[in-house]
C-alpha cells in the first residue's frame, strides 16, 4: 500500500513538474513569435520623433542645459510658466506625420526634466499642475494617431533629474548616495507613472532614455517589461533599458557598417537639436536627410526623424517643409520602401541598395546624376527588365565582360536618362529571373592546356 502511494506521489510529482515546465515554456517567446511581433516595425521604415516640452520656451537644451549647468535648476524651470501649448492642433501635426510617409510616431510624454505631458497621478509635475497649459497634451495626440492609422510610440526617460528620490540632480549636484528607502520610492514612482501610460494608451512602442545612470537591476528593467507586456503583451521595446530591449538605436551619425541587432533604428534631427531652439537654423537638406534614410534602408534599418515644436505648439516652417518632401519623395517610391529588406554588398553597387522580400527584384538607390550608364558588378542572375519607379520608364541594359569560359558573371550597366530621373534620389527597379546570386571571388584568368 505505502509502495502505491509512493508511485502515485512520484507520479503527481512528475507530472506537476511536467504541467510547470510547459507552462513556462509557454510564456517564453520563440524567434518566430518575436518575428511577427516585430513585423509592423520592420516594415515601417519611417518614424517620427517628437521632442516637445518646458524647454522649447527659451529654446535651450532639452533637461541636459541644467544638468550640465549651464544654467541654474530653477531659470530652466520657471520655463514652465511660458509653456502655453495655445496653438496645439494634434490632428494638424498627425496629419502632417503622415503625409511624410512615415508609419510610426514617438513622441516624448516626459523628458529628463521630469515635466510630463499627460495628467500624472503619480508626481507633482505635468502640463496639467504646472503650466499655463493647464491640460493633457498626450490624450488628444493619441486619439489622433489611432484616428490616422499610425502606430503610436511613447519616449520615457527612466531617469528624472527633478524628482527628489531620484539620487542626481546635475553633473555635480547628487542628493543622496546609498540609500535603499529613497531608491525604492523612485522605482515606485516610476512603476507608477508607466502603469498609467500603459493601462490608459497601450502604446505599441516604448523608446527608454536614461538607462545608463543605473544598473538593470537598480531599474528592474525586467519588472518594467513583465509590468507593460501583462496589459500590453505585444509591445515593443527598444534597446536603452539595459539588455532588456527589442532593437538598437544609433544616435545621429549613420552607422558605417550595418549594426549587429537584426532590428535597429536611427534617431536623428533635422538641425543640431531635439527640441526647438530659436537660434539653430543649421538645417540638413532634404536631400541630406532623404540620403540619410536610403542609407538606412539599404542597412535593414529605420530612420526616426526628429522635429521639435514650439512652446505653442506650433511646427516651425523648416521642419514642415523637410516633412513634406518626404512626402512627395516616399509616396513615388512606396515600392521601393515598405516591403523591402537589406540590399546587397556595397561592392557590387556604387550607391544603396535594398531587396524585395522574394529577393528577386533589387532596387538601387542614385543620390547622384550619373555620368553614364550606372555599373552593377558579380550579378549571377539573368535580369528581366529594367525600369524606374514610380515613373515607369523601362530603361536599356546591356551586360559586358561575360567570358563563355569563366564563371565570373559580367558587369551589368544600365542607361539613366535624365529626363527620367528624380530631383532628389533616383531608383531603379531590376527583376532577376530567381532571388538574387552573387559571386563573390576575386576573378578568374584563362589556362593554358
Amino acid at each position: 500500500m505505502k509502495n502505491n502511494r509512493l508511485i502515485i506521489t512520484l507520479i503527481a510529482l512528475f507530472l506537476l513538474g511536467f504541467g510547470l515546465k510547459a507552462q513556462t515554456a509557454s510564456t517564453e517567446e520563440t524567434a518566430a513569435q518575436k518575428e511577427k511581433r516585430m513585423e509592423w516595425f520592420a516594415q515601417a521604415k519611417l518614424g517620427i520623433f517628437i521632442h516637445w516640452g518646458i524647454y522649447a520656451v527659451n529654446g535651450v537644451s532639452e533637461s541636459w542645459s541644467f544638468f550640465n549647468n549651464y544654467l541654474p535648476y530653477e531659470e530652466y524651470m520657471a520655463q514652465e510658466k511660458g509653456f502655453t501649448a495655445s496653438a496645439y492642433n494634434p490632428q494638424e501635426w498627425v496629419k502632417l506625420i503622415k503625409e511624410s510617409g512615415a508609419r510610426y510616431t514617438v513622441i516624448t510624454t516626459k523628458h529628463h526634466d521630469g515635466v510630463a505631458l499627460w495628467d500624472t497621478k503619480a508626481g507633482d509635475l505635468s502640463t496639467v499642475k504646472s503650466t499655463p497649459a493647464g491640460r493633457d497634451l498626450i490624450a488628444p495626440f493619441v486619439k489622433e494617431v489611432r484616428k490616422q492609422g499610425l502606430k503610436l510610440g511613447f519616449y520615457y526617460s527612466l531617469l528624472d533629474w527633478s524628482h527628489p528620490d531620484y539620487p542626481n540632480k546635475t553633473r555635480t549636484e547628487v542628493r543622496y548616495k546609498n540609500d535603499p528607502d529613497r531608491w525604492a520610492k523612485f522605482v515606485k514612482f516610476n512603476f507608477g507613472q508607466l502603469s498609467e501610460l500603459n493601462k490608459t494608451w497601450k502604446p505599441d512602442l516604448y523608446w527608454f532614455d536614461g538607462d545608463w545612470e543605473q544598473t538593470a537591476e537598480a531599474w528592474d528593467s525586467k519588472g518594467i517589461i513583465n509590468l507593460l507586456r501583462s496589459t500590453n503583451p505585444n509591445v515593443i521595446v527598444n534597446s536603452r533599458i539595459q539588455g532588456y530591449g527589442d532593437y538598437a538605436t544609433p544616435e545621429q551619425g549613420v552607422p558605417v557598417v550595418r549594426p549587429a541587432d537584426k532590428y535597429w533604428e536611427l534617431c536623428m534631427t533635422m538641425n543640431d537639436s531635439w527640441g526647438y531652439q530659436h537660434a539653430d537654423t543649421n538645417y540638413k537638406t532634404p536631400f541630406m536627410l532623404l540620403r540619410t534614410f536610403v542609407d538606412c534602408l539599404s542597412m535593414g534599418g529605420n530612420l526616426l526623424l526628429d522635429i521639435g515644436p514650439k512652446e505653442d505648439g506650433t511646427i516651425p516652417a523648416e521642419q514642415i517643409a523637410v516633412l513634406k518632401e518626404f512626402g512627395r519623395w516616399t509616396k513615388k517610391h512606396k515600392e521601393a520602401i515598405y516591403e523591402t529588406r537589406a540590399g546587397i554588398p556595397c561592392e557590387h553597387f556604387q550607391g544603396y541598395t535594398t531587396l524585395n522580400k522574394a529577393g528577386d527584384i533589387l532596387y538601387l538607390y542614385l543620390p547622384y546624376k550619373p555620368n553614364g550608364p550606372i555599373e552593377v558588378k558579380g550579378l549571377v542572375n539573368k535580369v528581366n527588365r529594367v525600369w524606374v519607379v514610380g515613373n515607369g520608364a523601362m530603361l536599356p541594359y546591356k551586360v559586358y565582360n561575360k567570358n563563355y569560359w569563366s564563371e565570373v558573371p559580367g558587369n551589368l550597366y544600365i542607361d539613366i536618362p535624365e529626363r527620367v530621373q528624380d530631383e532628389q534620389i533616383t531608383v531603379i527597379a531590376v527583376l532577376l529571373d530567381g532571388p538574387i546570386k552573387l559571386y563573390r571571388g576575386v576573378g578568374q584568368v584563362i589556362e593554358s592546356n
